[in-house]
């Protein structure tokens, strides 16, 4: 069985998050996956305050297993979130979209592990030295939000600029990702476009469908010329998105054309409209299961890989 310090620091049997996808991330996947031995995290990307309280209460009435909360640091309502999960004292929060400085401390007394994204080594080493108690490298073949780095390159480089446990993201779906994560030193993984095609996750039909008929050149990277870079699955939405980016179209006009859309994918399966978040790894994502099967699938598979990791030496 694998089990590394990720699993010591959060309190859980299999060192694997459950990614905080906005209007995805709800209290029936969390707890589902908290239940099976990962760790179950709730967005606050999505819903007002009291959202977020509705739904971590509904992980704690569903399972006492440890469940995080993740925080996009962009939020009108950020302040107010922050206060919210100190004071409900979740187990873990992961941020993203930013520095969480401001509010380590406060986390921190409150007993709570924080764990950033982050896209490089240099904002891996800063929060580091602001108190993080891990760091999640998160390459660019993610779904959502993407830096410039692959996963390949960016998490050994993390691991070697940070002496905190790395949880390895982007790109994951599989024993074999999973095995290829620990080789780079990892010490946990996080997992989101995988969950998409769990029987507990509250996606339109349209959106899972899409998902689990998705192909290895099925997603498209959008945003670039607004500075926020989003992977989604090709539809007529991202396509004429692209097609914006190109043209004399204000960065007003282009902002406020995707305002809505992931809502309008995740509720009402709007292919004309809708942004489907999902990473590169779409393609090996083709049947709907309970999220402990996917866990389980993962981690069997890793640990036949690792186990005979020396049949290529000689």
């Amino acid at each position: 069985m694998i089990y590394t310090s990720v699993c010591e620091m959060v309190g859980i049997k299999y060192p694997i998050f459950q990614g905080g996808m906005a209007h995805i991330s709800d209290a029936s996947l969390a707890a589902a996956v908290s239940i099976a031995g990962g760790l179950g995290i709730i967005t606050a990307a999505s819903g007002d305050t009291a959202w977020v309280e509705e739904q971590i209460d509904a992980v704690r009435a569903a399972t006492d297993n440890p469940f995080g909360v993740n925080v996009m640091l962009m939020g009108k309502n950020v302040d107010e979130i922050a206060e919210l999960l100190a004071r409900k004292k979740v187990s873990v929060v992961t941020t993203g979209a930013g520095n969480p400085e401001k509010y380590i401390p406060m986390w921190k007394e409150a007993g709570i592990k924080v764990i950033p994204v982050v896209p490089s080594s240099a904002l891996a080493k800063l929060v580091a030295r602001s108190g993080a108690d891990a760091v999640i490298a998160e390459g660019g073949e993610s779904g959502g939000h993407v830096g410039d780095m692959t996963t390949m390159a960016l998490v050994p480089q993390v691991c070697d600029a940070v002496d905190i446990p790395v949880i390895a993201a982007g790109g994951i779906a599989d024993g074999r990702g999973a095995a290829a994560a620990f080789m780079l030193g990892a010490q946990g993984i996080q997992v989101g476009t995988a969950f998409l095609a769990a029987k507990e996750c509250n996606i339109s039909e349209v959106y899972k469908k899409k998902v689990l008929n998705a192909g290895d050149t099925a997603t498209i990277v959008t945003g670039r010329r607004l500075g926020h870079p989003v992977r989604s699955l090709k539809s007529p939405f991202s396509r004429a998105y692209a097609k914006a980016e190109y043209s004399d179209i204000s960065d007003e006009d282009l902002e406020n054309m995707g305002v809505g859309t992931l809502r309008a994918a995740v509720k009402d399966g709007d292919e004309k409209h809708g942004c489907f978040l999902a990473g590169q790894i779409s393609g090996l994502v083709n049947s709907e299961r309970p999220a402990a099967e996917i866990i389980k699938d993962i981690f069997d598979g890793a640990e036949k890989i690792l186990n005979g990791a020396n049949k290529w030496v000689k």
